[in-house]
């Protein structure tokens, strides 16, 4: 099939989620964020080149992909010194210990479920819609994929970035969210699937009450429930979204021996 000349063989620009950071204070503190960590950075989502040009100076080894063939032949002229891939960030490896990128909106939880199952790199800088950046640092309350990564990876709300600061213009705000691999996980990683299972249940799960959810979703008496989340420092009237990072992994450790 030919497509425009102009036009990706994945699309136009509303069908690959392009919305461009124009803002030059916002990209200067997204670099400012990446040159702050050490190590090879990839970029994904390069775009026009906005963020990879003052990523480039920075002097450190640089991968770029875009999925839109066009800009990335582009990028290529431009940037000759900075390698510039075509390839989709939900198959490209996340080999780089700094991932940076501006997101598209629509591939915001994939691409981040992706990441968090990755154990190669070690920073991450990422330019989302605001009401994920905001939910993902637990800002008015965590979210379930959150809190299942939060014993492996610290999240932090770096600011807002309004819509106007892109073409085209979207419809939400962005938000600008670093992630970063701790250095002693918080869980066993050999727990990781069963701990995983169980924040899904508590957060999907009814009862009256949180000590009611850990009885039922961890499958112990009512002592045991209640126990466990005052070892957990936890208030009784939390919801689960209310649990801190360490608070989650005790009440772990409370349920699963």
């Amino acid at each position: 099939m030919r497509t425009h000349p102009r036009r990706s063989a994945n699309g136009g620009r509303h069908e690959l989620g392009q919305n461009f950071l124009i803002h030059r204070p916002t990209i200067r503190a997204i670099v400012d964020l990446v040159a702050s960590t050490e190590g090879t950075i990839l970029e994904i989502g390069a775009g026009d080149g906005d963020l990879t040009t003052p990523l480039a100076r920075l002097g450190r080894p640089l991968v770029a992909i875009d999925i839109d063939e066009h800009r990335v032949r582009t990028l290529r002229r431009r940037l000759p010194d900075v390698r510039i891939q075509h390839a989709d960030a939900l198959r490209h490896p996340l080999d780089h210990p700094v991932v940076v990128g501006n997101v598209p909106y629509h591939l915001t939880t994939p691409i981040m479920r992706r990441m968090l199952t990755r154990r190669s790199w070690r920073h991450a800088i990422l330019l989302t819609q605001w009401e994920v950046a905001r939910k993902r640092a637990g800002v008015g309350g965590g979210s379930m994929m959150s809190a299942q990564a939060a014993p492996w990876f610290e999240f932090r709300l770096h600011g807002r970035v309004p819509a106007r600061h892109f073409r085209p213009v979207p419809s939400v705000d962005g938000g600008i969210i670093g992630i970063t691999r701790r250095g002693s996980p918080l869980v066993d990683p050999r727990d990781r699937a069963a701990y995983e299972r169980f924040v899904r249940d508590m957060f999907t799960g009814r009862g009256n009450g949180l000590v009611a959810l850990v009885q039922q979703r961890a499958r112990v008496t009512r002592g045991q429930a209640r126990a466990a989340v005052r070892g957990a420092d936890i208030d009784g009237c939390s919801l689960p979204r209310d649990l801190r990072p360490e608070q989650w992994a005790a009440l772990w450790r409370g349920v699963s021996g």
